[in-house]
């Protein structure tokens, strides 16, 4: 496959098309980060919240110094609430600790549950023990969907602390919710984690009693390398 010059791909998103900067948007996957960053730059504002959204999320995945402050600016200001969603994924895809404080500041006083939900969703990615209080926060959240963000979360950072406080789930109505415990459980090895694992292995849900035996043979893993 051709990859098009800069200078085409530049020109591309300048077009009064929007298929076109949309083409040349996705074009950038093939360039390197230093050299794709100036240009998804220019689409950052476009009129088009699609192409914007496509823009924020490539911030995440071409990383260069440049986009951390970047997408924090965008997660603090802008008035969309998908685009600040998608800026709060993008910091997971970072993987930066120092957006531990971002993503907390969109949790606690971002007022769109979609934007609460991706920060939870990125505190898990960024794998920072330091969300631990932020996400038992959101285990009592009113939006299950966060509450699911949460245990995962809670699980991504190996919370052993938190044991206790996602057993409550066991019996959740929601089976998403008793498949993201099932799963977090696996990255928690204690005995209290193998025998929820064990009760959740006979869920009524085929998911989650497959989620359960995939986390207790993955606990089986770790205790025989201990």
């Amino acid at each position: 496959m051709t990859v098009p010059s800069l200078e085409i791909i530049s020109t591309q998103l300048e077009s009064p098309n929007l298929r076109d900067r949309m083409v040349a948007l996705a074009s950038l996957r093939h360039i390197s980060p230093e050299d794709a960053v100036p240009l998804i730059k220019k689409v950052l504002d476009d009129e088009s919240l699609q192409l914007r959204s496509m823009a924020v999320f490539a911030l995440g995945i071409k990383q260069t110094p440049e986009c951390y402050p970047i997408l924090v600016k965008i997660l603090e200001t802008d008035p969309d609430y998908g685009i600040r969603a998608d800026a709060a994924g993008a910091l997971g895809y970072l993987g930066d600790n120092r957006a531990l404080e971002a993503l907390s500041r969109a949790f606690y006083e971002d007022t769109d549950w979609l934007v609460r939900f991706s920060a939870a969703v990125s505190l898990g990615n960024i794998k920072d023990p330091r969300a631990r209080t932020i996400l038992i926060q959101a285990l009592d959240s009113k939006e299950v969907v966060i509450q699911q963000a949460a245990i995962s979360a809670l699980g991504e950072i190996k919370s052993i602390d938190s044991v206790d406080n996602i057993l409550r789930f066991a019996q959740a109505e929601d089976w998403l919710v008793r498949q993201r415990l099932a799963e977090a459980l696996g990255n928690l090895p204690t005995p209290k984690s193998i025998s929820a694992l064990k009760y959740l292995e006979k869920d009524s849900h085929p998911h989650v009693a497959e989620a359960a035996r995939i986390s207790l043979k993955r606990l089986e893993e770790i205790d025989k390398q201990v």
